[in-house]
């Protein structure tokens, strides 16, 4: 769809985030990994009234989404064209999951060409480069020393031209089987280096040790002259709702793969049908009506502007 919103201006949408994070609860991100994800998640609305206030660009989504494995080999070319595709559909607020973000002048390059896109954010793992996913079992000799990724921070912060879009540190010690004690020492390393906000990241069923490091980053966060938002992603711990979590000190909530896993799934399940039956018939009450797509995506819009201007002419 043709916006009409000058929210979609990257000067706008780049400090949309920081004026977000100044209301009240937590702000919500979905997942998107390309422009049709985006536009859905952007207009979904829940039956009280709750809309999404942004994307999460994933890594894992995006590497998938090109049948890629997520061991950040996805060139950074090709991933910026993706991100301008999301920051083109949307003119809600952007964060990027930047993996480690490569060496540290690889992260000066990412860094400025996100904020010339409009980016609100940018979250660098703590681990070295090249990154595997946390969630298949990162060790603790994976991850980065914290005087190393301090200069990470402090060469990307040094790369951004304005002081609205934020870099987030996302902390990996109890993913890698760390303890609370690292994760702390870490934050603090982090916030002293620049960072403007900090990801808590685990892999456990329960949400317990992302509460347990909430509750202790709340006394670390008060010696600081600014405050730090505390962010997490809640895909193994996933029966706390959001609400519980704001309540327990989190500012940023992200769903952060449901809607291609949930793509993933229509598909596999749209090929075995087509299969099986040998027509597509059977898929008429499970699939989305090619209008819709139009609807979604702007044709009917810009085939009533040709109209107006034959009309006109």
């Amino acid at each position: 769809m043709l916006r009409s919103s000058i929210n979609g201006l990257p000067e706008r949408r780049r400090g949309e985030l920081r004026r977000r994070l100044t209301g009240k609860g937590p702000v919500v991100f979905c997942e998107a990994h390309n422009g049709l994800s985006a536009m859905i998640s952007e207009n979904a609305v829940s039956t009280t009234g709750e809309k999404f206030d942004g994307h999460w660009v994933s890594s894992l989504t995006c590497s998938a989404a090109r049948g890629l494995p997520d061991m950040e080999i996805y060139v950074a070319e090709r991933r910026l064209e993706m991100i301008e595709e999301i920051c083109f559909a949307t003119g809600n607020p952007v964060i990027v999951d930047a993996d480690t973000g490569g060496d540290a002048v690889s992260l000066e390059y990412l860094i400025r060409r996100l904020e010339v896109l409009g980016v609100s954010a940018v979250v660098v793992e703590d681990k070295r480069h090249p990154k595997r996913n946390s969630l298949d079992g990162t060790e603790l000799d994976h991850l980065e020393e914290p005087s190393v990724f301090a200069r990470k921070i402090r060469r990307a912060k040094a790369a951004m031209l304005t002081d609205d879009m934020m870099f987030i540190s996302r902390l990996e010690s109890l993913i890698a089987g760390g303890n609370l004690s690292d994760a702390l020492s870490r934050a603090e390393t982090y916030i002293q280096a620049g960072s403007d906000g900090i990801m808590i990241h685990s892999k456990d069923q329960t949400p317990d040790e992302v509460f347990a490091f909430a509750d202790a980053f709340q006394e670390l966060r008060s010696s600081f002259d600014k405050y730090i938002p505390l962010m997490c992603v809640p895909t193994t711990y996933n029966t706390v709702n959001v609400q519980d979590l704001g309540v327990r000190g989190f500012d940023i909530v992200v769903h952060a793969n449901h809607l291609l896993r949930a793509a993933h799934m229509a598909m596999s399940s749209t090929c075995q049908q087509l299969l099986e039956s040998g027509m597509s018939a059977v898929l008429d009450n499970k699939i989305s009506p090619v209008k819709d797509l139009f609807s979604q995506t702007g044709y009917y819009d810009a085939m009533e502007r040709d109209n107006r201007v034959i009309e006109g002419a």
